[in-house]
């Protein structure tokens, strides 16, 4: 903790705060948080409202003690069906199948629910093809029915940055591509 600097997590919708033990988006403010974006003023509104509080887009969770654990990036979450899910949850899960390396999750376009899970996974050596229904019956009972990835790619590896980040965007397109949804996309876009 640092004086004179103060954190909260809200609702991403509402801008309530939460109680805590619920996830949210996390806020700061105080003398470490910038004083906007220079010469740019209709993005510092969206970064700091009216109330100083800087708006830092990643999701956390407060517990008991003040401590906050980051579980992800609002730009992340999927809303499908009206409910929010966190990838990174996902990801984490699907780390404890034997077979799987590393796993990134995205949503991609869907005309029904709004948004589905596409899961992109690497395998370990020697491990036998994953499908979606792998997962599906891997994941019944552990999981949520809707945080079950809906789609599985396995790939060799991700789009990265040049510093090392996963690109989501580059595989939320690539997965529409892909999957053929199109379509799916049109319509949510409308």
């Amino acid at each position: 903790m640092h004086p004179h600097v103060e954190v909260k997590v809200v609702d991403p919708g509402s801008g309530l705060t939460l109680p805590r033990g619920e996830p949210g988006e996390l806020c700061t403010r105080g003398y470490s948080v910038m004083l906007g974006y220079w010469d740019e003023p209709d993005k510092t509104a969206e970064a700091i409202d009216q109330a100083r509080w800087m708006h830092t887009g990643d999701l956390g969770v407060m517990d008991a003690d003040g401590y906050v654990n980051i579980t992800g990036r609002i730009k992340d979450m999927v809303i499908r069906g009206g409910e929010n899910i966190y990838p990174r949850e996902i990801e984490e899960f699907l780390y404890t199948h034997p077979d799987v390396v590393d796993a990134q999750v995205v949503g991609v376009p869907d005309a029904k629910y709004g948004e589905e899970l596409c899961a992109w996974v690497t395998l370990r050596d020697g491990a036998a093809a994953l499908t979606a229904a792998d997962v599906r019956t891997f994941a019944t009972g552990k999981l949520a029915h809707y945080k079950i990835p809906r789609y599985v790619v396995v790939v060799d590896g991700f789009p990265m940055t040049v510093t090392g980040k996963v690109r989501k965007v580059e595989m939320r397109r690539t997965s529409v591509e892909m999957l053929g949804l199109g379509a799916a996309a049109a319509v949510r876009n409308a």
